[in-house]
């Protein structure tokens, strides 16, 4: 994976190298990069880094500042590339802090949870079938045990090849699982898209299987943030990185990537222009559609319609209010939820973030966060704000007496779509051009990574397709095995190719 070659560059040959985009994978990049002695320019656009996991200041109506941001982050025990790119600045990950359960409720009554689900596999997705509510003896008996076969068998990347035509919606239904554990259980992983599951590739609902639950040990438990994300994750990165020699440019958008005449390329930012050896985009869907269109001399005409071609997932949206009085003691800090009406999890923060539990004990109230994902784009705002609030009534039941010290409801529509079909046309990590690399978790990627772990791993592989290029090692990388560890379970599953 890192590739063989020199440790680092030497001062005298340093490359000029520029990362478009202070997301994840941007940080990722540029981290790997200037570890080795590249000259290394991270362009963001924003006013502070971390991408879609950023966070901003903002003054509440009873006079005191917080730190609002685009919503609840899980970080999985499994995104190995992500916690090594966070251990830089906190080698034992101490600004983590673990949350017991991850619960899933349906409105039925029915409530998931996977704190007693054993870990190691195949035992964990055995556990998770004998222990959830979902799935009765009747229903055992009605499902096709034939179409399940392929969960025990994940390969990547060959899962696309077998799954990408099909929608996970369309999956589910051939194995005729239970409704409820339809909804309740695999629904959360075409949720953790930002999709509707009839929108989402089957393969990608395969390869979350396979990463939570018979490619790894790690479960589906996971730890969240102690602090806000920019001071808890990115602000430490970003002086890391300026520590390592590399200029951070904020607020600093790029308009423009023209490639120059040998090798290399001109960034052009405003009415400034750099040269640079080598050049990673590290943008969201959409920056990376506007960017390319506004580069006309990049790539060919195939792989900038590509491109054009990549899809953003349906709005969603984040509400947290701020209550004067707490929620329930027993209420866990993280609840997935179904068949509310548009409602897909609720967090209380002050349960783990410290600037949240400082307000919290201040005014003996809650800080509440409740996300929508895949809302209907012809939606009326305001009524689905509305709609989300009167729904965390329903769940919690005590919200109804306490009043809305302040809300602040972030509506977006930045995150990559996956729709069937869509596999082959991602476009790779190594660029159209030798000093050219994309990264970000719309990137395709043949390794068995998701969302968050993808950006990381996506911005580690461009550093590296870049540093070979040169001849200096890369970052050596880690993930869930490409297949499951059960031999025999993967024989079996290989009875749905017959």
């Amino acid at each position: 994976m890192p590739g063989a070659g020199r440790a680092r560059f030497a001062r005298a040959d340093a490359p000029e190298v520029a990362v478009v985009g202070g997301g994840i994978a941007g940080l990722a990049a540029a981290t790997a990069l200037a570890e080795r002695g590249a000259h290394v320019t991270l362009y963001e656009q924003g006013e502070a880094l971390g991408g879609r996991v950023t966070g901003w200041r903002t003054r509440l109506a009873d006079g005191s500042t917080a730190t609002m941001s685009r919503g609840f982050h899980a970080f999985f025990r499994q995104y190995y590339n992500l916690r090594g790119l966070l251990r830089r600045t906190d080698p034992a990950l101490e600004r983590l802090t673990p949350l017991p359960d991850y619960p899933l409720r349906h409105s039925n009554g029915l409530t998931d949870s996977f704190a007693r689900v054993p870990r190691t596999p195949p035992l964990s997705a055995l556990g998770f079938v004998a222990l959830s509510p979902t799935f009765g003896p009747r229903d055992l008996v009605a499902m096709n045990p034939r179409a399940a076969l392929p969960l025990l068998d994940v390969r990547v990347p060959q899962v696309y090849e077998r799954f990408d035509s099909m929608d996970a919606t369309a999956f589910l239904e051939n194995i005729r699982f239970p409704e409820a554990a339809h909804h309740l259980a695999f629904e959360v992983f075409s949720r953790s898209f930002f999709a509707d599951p009839r929108e989402l590739s089957a393969a990608e609902l395969l390869l979350m299987f396979h990463i939570y639950f018979l490619g790894s040990a790690e479960g589906l438990l996971f730890d969240v943030p102690a602090a806000p994300f920019p001071q808890c994750l990115w602000e430490p990165l970003g002086d890391y990185l300026q520590r390592l020699g590399a200029r951070v440019r904020t607020g600093t958008p790029v308009t423009g990537v023209r490639p120059r005449e040998g090798y290399g390329a001109e960034v052009i930012t405003g009415s400034s222009v750099k040269r640079h050896d080598g050049v990673v985009l590290a943008l969201d869907t959409g920056g990376l559609r506007r960017l390319v269109d506004a580069s006309p001399e990049l790539g060919d005409r195939a792989w900038r319609e590509d491109i054009a071609a990549l899809r953003t997932a349906p709005p969603f949206l984040v509400s947290r209010l701020w209550l004067d009085r707490p929620v329930d003691s027993g209420r866990p800090a993280f609840l997935g939820t179904s068949g509310y009406d548009g409602l897909d999890n609720i967090s209380v923060l002050e349960r783990y973030e410290d600037e949240a539990a400082r307000w919290a004990a201040r005014r003996g109230g809650s800080v509440v966060e409740l996300h929508a994902y895949a809302v209907d784009g012809g939606a009326a705002r305001r009524e689905v704000e509305a709609r989300l609030v009167g729904q965390l009534h329903e769940v919690y039941p005590e919200t109804r007496r306490a009043r809305v010290v302040d809300a602040r409801h972030e509506w977006r529509s930045d995150c990559p779509l996956f729709p069937p079909g869509s596999y082959q046309r991602r476009p790779a990590v190594r660029g159209p051009h030798g000093w050219l690399a994309l990264a970000g978790d719309s990137v395709r990627c043949d390794l068995p990574v998701a969302l968050m772990e993808r950006a990381a791993t996506t911005g580690f592989l461009a550093a590296n397709a870049l540093l070979a290029g040169w001849g200096v090692r890369g970052q050596v990388l880690w993930t869930v095995p490409r297949a499951g560890r059960s031999a025999s379970l993967r024989a079996l599953g290989r009875f749905a190719e017959r």
